[in-house]
């Protein structure tokens, strides 16, 4: 791998920063403000079906969800409550989309030695205006050649951003948490891919699939990509 290569890509969410952890705090924290009126596991259940509804007209981020609870908050409570929890959603909401960034460690570290032998981009996919804020905070954002904020990971996106980058399939390298976004489209394209995984994984970005693929690698944290390039 490490004669091959020359683009090497990074995912952002829960590869160089934590993000899922806060979306499962926002979730618990509204499933607790209308579980008068649905319990938790029923509410978390239809907050996902509703978001899954959604997702090709909100995409991805916190304000999709937002309005996905808002649209069950409107389904399931009374209106003397509605406004007072319509309310909250967009208070904690807004909590979220101004959270400080955490590194996750090593993945600075990482980015710095790469930096000096390979052309590094940030692969992200969600919200501009949030990942645009996460990247701009997070400090990382000098150490990568180019930045791209996808409404969507699928093949023909990471083909698109291949050819841009005047780049072939076989000298391209991605790295992230999610296999469903950041692998197997990746794979599919015959380019090299690492999975590290996170702890917690959005419902809709886990796959049980057992991948076995030449390109393919699963490290246990960011750092041990050092001992591949």
């Amino acid at each position: 791998m490490k004669n091959k290569i020359e683009l090497v890509a990074f995912d952002a969410d829960d590869t160089l920063w934590v993000n899922e952890t806060h979306f499962y705090e926002f979730e618990a924290k509204f499933c607790t403000l209308i579980e008068k009126y649905l319990p938790s596991s029923q509410a978390s259940k239809y907050l996902f079906e509703t978001e899954m509804k959604n997702l090709h007209l909100y995409g991805y981020g916190v304000k999709g969800m937002m309005l996905c609870m808002i649209e069950l908050i409107c389904k399931v409570v009374d209106a003397k409550d509605s406004l007072s929890c319509t309310s909250e959603v967009i208070r904690l909401g807004q909590e979220l989309l101004q959270k400080p960034i955490d590194l996750l460690d090593g993945a600075e570290d990482v980015l710095a030695k790469l930096n000096k032998k390979y052309k590094l981009i940030l692969v992200t996919k969600g919200d501009l205006l949030d990942q645009e804020r996460k990247i701009e905070l997070s400090g990382l954002k000098d150490y990568f050649h180019h930045i791209e904020i996808m409404s969507n990971k699928r093949c023909s996106d990471y083909s698109k951003l291949i050819e841009q980058q005047g780049c072939k399939p076989d000298n391209f390298l991605m790295l992230g948490n999610s296999l469903k976004s950041d692998i197997i489209p990746v794979l599919e394209l015959g380019a090299y891919a690492i999975h590290i995984p996170y702890h917690t994984t959005w419902k809709h970005e886990q796959c049980n699939l057992k991948i076995e693929h030449p390109n393919f690698i699963t490290l246990g944290n960011i750092t041990e990509t050092l001992n591949y390039l």
